[in-house]
C-alpha cells in the first residue's frame, strides 16, 4: 500500500464515529460483516436474492456431483443446523432447491440444486463478480485476497469455536 493510500485509509477511518472504540475482534468483524453483506444484498436485489442465499447455491452447484447432507451443508458454510434450515426453506419454497432421499441411505437427506435453481444461481453469478470486482478495486486486490484467506482460517478454525478444549 502506498504511503497516499494509508493516509487515505487513516482519513477515512478518522471521518468515522470512534473507529478504534472497540478492540474487540469480534465486534469488528460484525461490523465489516454488516457493512460488506449490505453491499451485496443490494447487488443482489435485481435477481431476488439475498448474499446468504447465493452463497448456499454456490455450494450446491459446487458439489451438484455429489449432493451434500444438511449436516455437510452446515459446516461448509459454517452455520449451525437450525440457521441453514431457516435459510434453506425459502429456496425449497421457491423450487431453488430440493431436499431428497439419500441413495445408498434412504434415511439421509441432501439438497440438490434443481434446474430453476442452477439458472437463478446463474444470474446472480454476474452480479456477484461486479461485487467482487467492487471490494477488490476499493479495497485493494492484494489486501483482498490475504483478507480473504485469513477470514477463512478463522471461519474453519474449530479451536476459535470455543474456549473448551
Amino acid at each position: 500500500m502506498s504511503p497516499q493510500d494509508k493516509n487515505l485509509q487513516n482519513q477515512d477511518l478518522q471521518d468515522k464515529p470512534d473507529p478504534g472504540a472497540s478492540a474487540c475482534f469480534a465486534t469488528a468483524a460484525r461490523k465489516a460483516s454488516r457493512r460488506l453483506t449490505q453491499l451485496y444484498d443490494d447487488a443482489m436485489e435485481s435477481c431476488g436474492l439475498r448474499s446468504t442465499q447465493y452463497a448456499i447455491l454456490a455450494q450446491l452447484d459446487a458439489r451438484s456431483e455429489d449432493p451434500p447432507t444438511l449436516a455437510v451443508l452446515a459446516d461448509a458454510l459454517v452455520l449451525d443446523r437450525s440457521a441453514l434450515g431457516h435459510n434453506l426453506r425459502p429456496l425449497e419454497r421457491d423450487g431453488l432447491l430440493a431436499i431428497v432421499a439419500g441413495k445408498e441411505d434412504r434415511r439421509q437427506r441432501h439438497i440438490v440444486l434443481t434446474p430453476k435453481g442452477r439458472a437463478k444461481y446463474r444470474e446472480g453469478r454476474a452480479l456477484w463478480r461486479s461485487v467482487q470486482k467492487r471490494f477488490a478495486d476499493v479495497y485493494g486486490a492484494d489486501e483482498a485476497a490475504a483478507l480473504r484467506v485469513g477470514l477463512l482460517r478463522i471461519a474453519y478454525d474449530d479451536r476459535l469455536g470455543t474456549l473448551k478444549d
